[in-house]
């Protein structure tokens, strides 16, 4: 299998904290069950982070794929959830380099 790392920065847009907590649980909700569905197709979270400094974001969340597809709807199942429009984000992609 080979090995791509999917990273995704994000920060709440300001209208997110507008949102009753009802509202926000459920959205995150969707979003989890998109998180259990990649899973189960061989996706492996490695982990969500908050980020400190310099930096137009407020976390990053790292997940390891089998293909760049499976990276791609991975997202476009977050964006079809409407997660763009809560969140500002940012995306990298890449497949592991070899040492030596």
């Amino acid at each position: 299998m080979a090995d791509y790392i999917w990273i995704n920065y994000s920060r709440p847009r300001p209208h997110w904290y507008e949102e009753s907590q009802e509202s926000r649980d459920a959205l995150e909700a969707k979003w989890s069950e998109i998180a259990a569905a990649s899973r189960e197709k061989g996706g492996e979270p490695l982990g969500r982070y908050h980020i400190r400094g310099q930096s137009d974001f407020k976390s990053v969340e790292i997940w390891r794929f089998g293909s760049a597809e499976e990276a791609f709807d991975h997202w476009t199942r977050l964006t079809g959830a409407a997660f763009g429009q809560w969140f500002a984000f940012s995306n990298n992609i890449g497949l592991r380099e070899n040492a030596g």
